[in-house]
């Protein structure tokens, strides 16, 4: 089994951290010598900030919305990184980054009972002793915990942020909803041919 675990919005989690007083706020963050919008908090996504959107052809809507932004912080977003990963280590000897947020765990060899709870464990471990929220995806492949992290970060409301594909069942529906650009590894221009000939969703593909 593997897992996926995702920072969400991480950047701009990274920023409340030390800003706790931003939680609940409007929160972008722009990239090399403020260029461009590269991450932006749910509260942000809201109101409509788009993600690489030159700041000054949003200057309008981040004045209206009162939006909180920041210039990016790569040292602080590394060093936050780094603490995660080593959180996630504590859980499964097989660990491998993918990206300054998001890493694969394998958990071959170890006995979990219940997947779902161990993802618990996980999550609140990050979100205590670091202050940065996650999802959290786990499946059989690393294809499907990628899609298992989707879900688990579209349905928080239901799933508390972590998603366990678990049975056929799950699978089969998992792949229904997930839409063919949304498959890792499929880009915009095999997305065109795959919808050229009808497919659609993961499970067309």
């Amino acid at each position: 089994m593997y897992a996926l675990v995702d920072c969400n919005n991480f950047y701009a989690s990274c920023e409340r951290v030390f800003q706790p007083k931003l939680t609940g706020e409007p929160v972008a963050i722009l990239s090399n010598n403020d260029g461009c919008v590269i991450s932006r908090s749910n509260e942000a996504k809201a109101f409509g900030v788009p993600m690489g959107a030159p700041e000054f052809q949003i200057k309008d809507l981040i004045r209206e919305k009162n939006v909180h932004v920041f210039s990016s912080n790569y040292a602080l977003y590394g060093d936050l990184s780094n603490r995660v990963m080593k959180i996630l280590a504590q859980f499964t000897p097989n660990l491998e980054i993918y990206s300054i947020d998001e890493a694969f765990l394998n958990f071959d060899g170890l006995i979990i009972s219940d997947y779902h709870n161990y993802g618990v464990q996980m999550k609140t471990r990050a979100q205590k002793w670091v202050g940065i929220p996650v999802c959290i995806g786990f499946a059989e492949t690393k294809a499907l915990s990628k899609v298992a992290n989707k879900i688990a970060k579209k349905f928080q409301d239901r799933t508390q942020g972590i998603y366990v594909i678990d049975t056929e069942e799950k699978r089969l529906k998992a792949l229904k909803w997930t839409q063919i650009e949304d498959v890792w590894g499929i880009g915009s221009r095999t997305t065109k041919k795959a919808k050229l000939r009808n497919i659609k969703t993961a499970f067309d593909f």
